[in-house]
């Protein structure tokens, strides 16, 4: 049964696109390979969309379902990340780091995790199906073909219709578990957004701290984020002022 449903995070970005979609939302860095990659809130939307068509349409993804995310454990700033945290919450799946009674429905691997694969990780591929990102900074998919049973999440999501018809979920659902926390629907929105509209730098951390800073601020505040990854104070502050950053979170 669906309960009492208060504005949620995907409703936020869907008003966020109609009042101001073409301005920045995230503008991603990584000091070591010199990627910069800007998504206004438009385009965020789209690859969440995509992404959620994919998860349901492809692989059955319902409300309640788990979703491991060892991505973000790998790269907690990176945009694609974001993309399938709020895919999740779009989806009323569970974006989770730590495990769970039940086998997730997704196993969400960044580029170096796939060398950690067991024989047994990809033996259990026929309850958990393995989705691999290459992070590339254009959203291109691995140079080779990826070995059976792993998918490439780039090339499959981009065949993906623009639109997601989300359903109503209820605001009591899980939507992220990680080892110290777990967080509904209702509570993604009353994080402490802090002051409104402000230009944010964040530094990447832990996987719930940076998409806190990175994604749920910005969104809840009508602001923006600059996700750095990588420790260069002389190119952050470089940084700060040419993204005219106004708040180092």
């Amino acid at each position: 049964m669906i309960g009492a449903v208060s504005p949620q995070i995907l409703e936020i970005l869907r008003r966020r696109v109609r009042s101001n979609g073409a301005e920045p939302l995230i503008t991603y860095y990584d000091l070591s390979s010199g990627e910069r990659t800007e998504l206004s809130a438009i385009s965020f939307r789209n690859w969440v969309d995509k992404t959620s068509n994919l998860m349901v349409d492809e692989y059955g993804v319902e409300p309640g379902d788990v979703v491991a995310l060892p991505l973000a454990v790998e790269a907690p700033g990176h945009w694609v990340t974001f993309v399938w945290a709020a895919a999740c919450w779009q989806v009323g799946a569970v974006a989770a780091l730590t495990g769970s009674a039940a086998a997730p429905a997704l196993r969400v691997l960044g580029p170096t995790q796939l060398h950690g694969l067991s024989p047994a990780d990809l033996a259990d591929a026929g309850r958990t199906e393995l989705l691999a990102c290459s992070l590339h900074p254009l959203g291109l998919g691995f140079s080779q073909p990826l070995p059976s049973p792993l998918v490439d999440y780039s090339l499959e999501v981009r065949s993906q219709p623009d639109i997601h018809a989300a359903i109503p979920v209820d605001d009591d659902v899980t939507a992220w578990r990680d080892a110290d926390r777990e967080l509904s629907q209702r509570e993604l929105t009353e994080v402490d957004s802090g002051p409104a509209a402000q230009r944010v730098l964040v530094e990447t951390s832990d996987p719930w701290t940076t998409i806190r800073a990175g994604l749920l601020v910005p969104l809840l505040s009508g602001g923006s984020a600059v996700v750095v990854t990588g420790a260069d104070q002389h190119r952050l502050d470089k940084i700060k002022i040419d993204e005219r950053v106004t708040v180092a979170g």
